[in-house]
């Protein structure tokens, strides 16, 4: 049997709490009453942790099963809470990794919503056309993977119906996002047929604002609020899973709450 060596620096009680965090909670529930030593993190990410390169590597690996954790127990039929108006947050804050006079300016006479990938339709989108879509309203909260949250009013077509519309494959695994000003992202395609994922075209009843991802925003209350793309430009039904701008930098790419 080979001598195996703990990572220098390595506190290995605090690596099972940090990786503890990257989980939701009903798996962090099970994991900790279950990992009293590195073994179980061995079993749960199938690789030898205790040999590992860096500490960094198994948080990743930890990361990954979180994904695979939260998939399997995500629920279509899940509903996220739902508020009172007395509740929305005055005012609803401005969040991007640029400042708010950075956020991009869309004219939205000339806009169209390009569509590609697995779908029977791939005609572009008019604003005019995307507003006569059916409307649905939520007041739902968007949290924040930086700690905090906000309950905002939110109007738009389900995602669902879209998809509908243009004859998309939903045996697809994907629906792929691009932003105006090149952010994307990705969600499977479970998440995009959820009720509450919706394209977002008003904010209070309200067209919404520049600040608020004007012309549309894909809300998604059952996610943290980087998998809430704004500016959408496009839209592609896939089974190539495209990362997003921050799951690429190693961010968990399921991020449900």
């Amino acid at each position: 049997m080979r001598n195996r060596k703990i990572i220098p620096g390595v506190d290995q009680k605090l690596l099972i709490k940090d990786a503890a965090t990257l989980m939701p909670e009903p798996t962090r529930r099970m994991f900790l009453r279950s990992a009293a030593t590195l073994g179980a993190l061995t079993f749960l990410t199938g690789c030898d942790i205790i040999d590992g390169d860096t500490a960094e590597n198994l948080l990743r690996k930890v990361s990954s099963f979180n994904d695979g954790a939260q998939a399997l127990l995500f629920s279509r039929t899940k509903l996220a809470p739902t508020f009172p108006e007395s509740a929305i947050t005055k005012p609803f804050p401005f969040n991007a990794y640029y400042d708010e006079d950075e956020a991009p300016e869309i004219d939205g006479k000339t806009y169209k919503l390009e569509i590609s990938g697995l779908v029977e339709n791939k005609k572009p989108w008019t604003l005019d056309e995307l507003y006569k879509l059916p409307e649905v309203s939520q007041i739902t909260r968007h949290v924040c993977v930086e700690g905090w949250s906000a309950i905002g009013s939110w109007q738009g077509a389900r995602l669902s119906d879209f998809l509908q519309r243009i004859g998309a494959d939903t045996r697809a695994k994907y629906v792929w996002f691009k932003c105006a000003e090149g952010y994307t992202n990705t969600i499977d395609m479970p998440t995009a047929l959820h009720p509450q994922t919706q394209m977002t075209f008003k904010y209070h009843n309200r067209i919404l604002p520049r600040a608020y991802g004007y012309p549309i925003k894909i809300r998604i209350p059952t996610k943290l609020g980087f998998k809430n793309p704004k500016y959408v430009v496009a839209m592609e039904v896939t089974n190539t899973d495209k990362g997003g701008y921050w799951e690429n930098q190693g961010y968990n790419w399921f991020s449900g709450l």
